[in-house]
């Protein structure tokens, strides 16, 4: 039974992990941005790729950024089934997010680069948790 655990444990820290490694990814992507004379050029006019930066963009940026804030905790503290269904959803829905940011303007290289190795960070999440097997359901051959 402690295998159990500690297997269940592991899918945990690794999916927290994965989290941590796509913030990473998506705040330095958005640091190297604010670098861009281009995008803070676009950004002066208060329209980024042809969209209007408006307060109700940056509360939907601050919504999808906290998703994957609290998945890193989320993803250690909940149970089996919410815990699956929470990092398939956030997982899906930052995937999305950045496959579209791809199709707003013309996208740097750099950015290009960084939405890559996100997109395979969020898929990877959404795979392992989709293959998670429930750890109260694995029989015990320890007995």
């Amino acid at each position: 039974m402690t295998e159990l655990k500690t297997n269940e444990m592991d899918r945990k820290v690794l999916l927290s992990t994965l989290w941590i490694f796509a913030l990473f990814n998506y705040m330095y992507a958005d640091i190297l941005t604010l670098m861009d004379s281009t995008v803070l050029q676009e950004m002066m006019t208060g329209t980024v790729g042809g969209i209007e930066m408006t307060q109700e963009m940056f509360l939907v940026g601050a919504i999808l950024m906290e998703t994957a804030i609290v998945m890193v905790v989320l993803s250690r503290v909940l149970k089996y089934r919410a815990n699956r269904w929470a990092n398939i959803i956030s997982g899906v829905i930052h995937t999305l997010a950045v496959f579209g940011s791809m199709f707003v303007g013309t996208p740097a290289m750099y950015y290009t680069f960084f939405a890559a190795i996100e997109i395979a960070c969020t898929l990877l999440i959404i795979w392992l948790a989709w293959k998670w097997v429930n750890p109260e359901v694995i029989p015990d051959n320890n007995i």
